[in-house]
């Protein structure tokens, strides 16, 4: 077998991740359900620790020792993400808990004081519930309506349609990057471009592509994205929003409390400057700073080298599902490189419904999904309950997908048996 550099990455990483070395049911752990967290490498696990046992303290508020460690720590952490996406400047990025509240920071903010009735959301169908929900909410108190682009017959964004959609009603267009069911790479660019000619603003769910390609939110020139750290190898609870800073500054805050003000009195408020005016309430500290080194850590391996590393999976993991005759994948096919989507793939096997397939294959110590992953208008319109998705990292293994497609096929013709 031969291995080329993108190949030893995972061997390099591995000791990284703590977590990866045991066993489930008795069997080492493949852990395939990457697209729904992350496991953290110990740089992140150990900064945590480093928060709590050498620093603990609250942010911006105070002059002694811990709390100016603790400020600059955390101001840091925000200056890697806005490196890390490339944002003109580090007041354009917006702590959050995750993506879902970044997108509803945008939706109450922005969308409850800028749409009326008359003027058009544009969606997609294979959009994650939270890029639909928070714009339900916003049209049925503004009056907007909601449109959705559908697929085409490789299952990926139409953007034909999208082009049909747009019209001067169009007032703010919000789609994902990688779709976390189909794992098809939206042309977010020209999705930007051609709204931009309409006057609309646009909002990107990066949270399935941040962790895995090189994202630039001036090359993308979208008016905002969102991220979850938990998806890229850092902790739960810590989440961003990146805006434009025009944007960002005409937008009235989305909580009140402490830290978002400048003055308080008894009839009004003033607001503080950004990002800080987004930013109410004592933030996730730990959780922001370990975001930080979350996003050391994949800098120094390089986002190119991860890519090229999961596309190489993703081609071989095809390859082998596609020898499956029982299968049905969705999404686009990966070119033989394995470019052209993520590292991702969700499946049905015929006759066996996907929560059994995962449970089956658990027992076997290899963790994938099972369900709707949140996409549940995407799954009616491809007419499927559920459906099993295997999401890979880095981290991961030709010979864990060999062990994966090996227990897949035991279980299918485990479950052929029964049907027999």
């Amino acid at each position: 077998m031969t291995f080329t550099p993108e190949r030893t990455l995972a061997q390099k990483v591995r000791s990284d991740f703590p977590i990866l070395h045991q066993q489930v049911n008795g069997k080492p752990l493949i852990y395939f359900d990457n697209a729904a967290t992350s496991q953290k490498p110990l740089s992140v696990l150990n900064t945590l620790q480093d928060y709590y046992q050498q620093y603990n303290a609250n942010v911006h508020r105070g002059v002694h020792t811990l709390s100016a460690k603790a400020t600059d720590a955390y101001e840091k952490a925000r200056d890697k993400v806005a490196q890390f996406v490339n944002a003109k400047s580090r007041q354009e990025i917006i702590f959050t808990r995750n993506a879902t509240e970044a997108i509803n920071l945008v939706a109450y903010s922005w969308g409850m004081n800028n749409l009326q009735p008359g003027d058009e959301i544009i969606l997609s169908v294979m959009e994650h519930h939270s890029n639909i929900v928070p714009w339900q909410f916003v049209a049925a108190k503004t009056g907007a309506t909601l449109k959705y682009v559908e697929l085409t017959p490789q299952e990926t964004f139409d953007l034909q349609q999208f082009q049909n959609l747009l019209s001067p009603k169009t007032k703010l267009v919000s789609v994902v990057h990688i779709s976390n069911t189909l794992g098809c790479i939206n042309p977010v660019s020209e999705i930007c471009n051609l709204a931009h000619q309409w006057g609309a603003k646009v909002l990107i769910d990066a949270c399935q592509s941040v962790p895995h390609i090189p994202v630039d939110v001036q090359q993308i020139n979208c008016d905002w994205l969102v991220a979850s750290g938990h998806k890229m190898y850092a902790p739960t609870g810590i989440g961003f929003l990146y805006g434009k800073l025009e944007l960002l500054q005409a937008m009235p805050p989305f909580l009140g409390g402490g830290e978002m003000i400048a003055e308080v009195f008894l009839d009004y408020s003033t607001y503080a400057d950004l990002p800080h005016k987004f930013e109410a309430g004592t933030p996730a500290v730990a959780e922001a700073i370990a975001l930080g080194a979350a996003v050391d850590y994949l800098t120094s391996i390089g986002m190119d080298k991860i890519h090229a590393c999961e596309a190489q999976l993703t081609a071989y993991l095809f390859q082998q599902l596609e020898k499956i005759p029982q299968i049905k994948i969705y999404g686009p096919k990966p070119n033989a490189k394995g470019e052209g989507r993520a590292a991702l793939v969700a499946f049905t096997v015929t006759q066996v419904h996907a929560n059994d397939l995962s449970t089956l294959l658990d027992q076997e110590g290899i963790a994938i999904r099972s369900g709707h992953h949140c996409t549940q208008p995407l799954h009616r319109y491809l007419n499927a309950a559920a459906t099993a998705r295997a999401s890979l990292s880095f981290y991961n293994t030709h010979e864990e997908i060999d062990a994966f497609i090996q227990a897949l096929k035991e279980t299918i013709d485990f479950f052929s048996g029964i049907f027999a």
